[in-house]
């Protein structure tokens, strides 16, 4: 007899969510600090650390497929097929965390940055080895369209309460005033001491969420069986899912998100700390950003229901486009100037965000639905590897941008240490940039959405009315 697929309790929740709360402890920091920490810190130029995140990601898109395809091809064990990558990752990718952020004294910057090539890149790596079998997890604890829905929700809860530490106390904590403006807004500088041993802290931290994660959660849908006369192929694999448009667009939407994500982050970490002068405000963005979530979550289900989650996810990031470009076109003025009024039109922001932030989960296992539809195999291992690069790129695409408007509206991280502030000029730019850019990145995932994306409510309907047959025909055979 097959084990129950259905009826996941609120301990299989709650356990999903500590798996993305455990590496958003540490994952969260490079969003929060990393680039402000090799400008500032480090004192590495925007220029350099472009060429290093874009080669980060050229060994991603090796590593990440090869993980992936391994993944894949384990036999099972009696733990499970992921969850013991999850944990036995766990604490390597908590060194590398700590290493990422270590500051070795009297470096000079070209060793500095050999330093931030092997430890950034390493990271990436420890965080792939974890994330693939944790995103191809929630397919084996349920195979129902609204668990999986409530998983998601709950993976987003996860990845907000392990982002709070790095993006609400952190920013409290690991700047030090070092001059004032002419206005009498103080001049704040990262203290890359009091940054590390805040890392320190979060990275044996997230070892123990893990730990939890493995011990609340349970594989229970058996992976497909492959035929043996077949060898496995994880090139054939990765042509098929290109060929999978509802697979292909929602890689665009997610790596435009996880992009949109990085950039604000980073970028607010500049506007708050250069342009309000209140770096600690700088919380209250992700408190904007997630209480919209938590308005959402106990309806969530109902509007799937009646309106399904790509109508939803398309009008909410429509929304949020045009509050950025209207935030945008404030500048200038008194209300621009006012941080609380820039805190207001986040939340509202937050809004339009939080369908697509909350069902992208659930949306990648519809397109892995959709492909085993239609192909006849289940390839979760490979799907998310692919999935995951792109966000990865995602991740590229924020850290090269950001690095080259930092450069282009000439900013210095070097003044602020000296107590020097920044030119009127450059601050009108970097408000600008802070606004105009999340605004175009938002139309586009909403564009992609609406035209690109063709799962809708009808369609996957019919898609999980097929893979149900599929299924009980699988469970006839055995």
């Amino acid at each position: 007899m097959a084990t129950a697929t259905h009826g996941i309790k609120f301990k299989d929740k709650v356990g999903y969510a500590l798996g993305d709360a455990g590496g958003l402890l540490t994952f969260s920091l490079i969003g929060a600090f990393q680039n402000k920490f090799y400008t500032d810190a480090l004192g590495i130029s925007p220029g350099k650390i472009v060429i290093l995140i874009l080669i980060a990601r050229i060994w991603d898109a090796i590593n990440d497929p090869i993980w992936g395809a391994f993944i894949q091809s384990r036999k099972p064990n009696p733990r499970g097929q992921f969850r013991p990558w999850i944990l036995g990752f766990s604490v390597p990718l908590a060194i590398a965390a700590v290493l990422m952020f270590w500051k070795i004294p009297g470096l000079s910057e070209t060793k500095y940055l050999v330093y931030a090539y092997i430890t950034y890149i390493l990271y990436g790596m420890m965080y792939t080895a974890v994330n693939i079998p944790y995103g191809s997890l929630a397919s084996v604890v349920t195979d129902d369209e609204l668990e999986r829905s409530s998983l998601s929700m709950w993976r987003s809860i996860g990845a907000g309460v392990g982002g709070l530490p790095g993006t609400i106390l952190l920013p409290m904590i690991v700047y030090t005033v070092t001059g004032k403006y002419a206005n009498g807004t103080d001049i704040k500088a990262l203290d890359e001491t009091k940054l590390f041993w805040c890392v320190v802290v979060l990275a044996v931290f997230s070892v123990g969420v893990y730990f939890l994660h493995y011990k609340m959660t349970k594989e229970r849908i058996a992976p497909q069986k492959r035929q043996k006369d077949k060898d496995y192929s994880a090139f054939t694999t990765i042509r098929e899912l290109f060929r999978n448009r509802a697979f292909v667009t929602l890689s665009m939407a997610s790596m435009l998100l996880i992009a949109f994500q990085f950039y604000y982050q980073s970028t607010y970490t500049y506007l708050f700390t250069d342009y309000y002068g209140k770096p600690g405000l700088y919380a209250f963005v992700t408190i904007c950003t997630y209480v919209p979530m938590a308005i959402f979550i106990p309806v969530m289900n109902k509007l799937i229901r009646k309106f399904g989650k790509k109508e939803l996810c398309a009008v909410g990031m429509a929304f949020a486009a045009a509050v950025n470009f209207v935030l945008f076109l404030l500048r200038g003025t008194a209300l621009a100037m006012n941080p609380m009024v820039f805190l207001v039109f986040t939340f509202f922001s937050g809004l339009g965000q939080t369908f697509l932030v909350l069902e992208v989960w659930a949306l990648v296992m519809d397109t892995i639905d959709y492909y085993e539809v239609k192909t006849g195999k289940r390839e979760e291992g490979m799907a998310y590897a692919v999935f995951s690069f792109t966000r990865k790129l995602g991740q590229t695409l924020a850290g090269v941008g950001l690095n080259a408007l930092l450069a282009w509206i000439a900013y210095d991280g070097e003044l602020s240490k000296k107590g020097i502030g920044l030119s009127g000029e450059v601050l009108s730019k970097l408000y600008d940039i802070s606004t105009l850019v999340p605004a175009i990145m938002l139309a586009l995932m909403a564009v992609i959405l609406f035209i690109g994306y063709d799962l809708s409510k009808k369609k996957l309907e019919s898609v999980h009315a097929d893979l149900r047959k599929m299924r009980d025909a699988e469970e006839r055979e055995r």
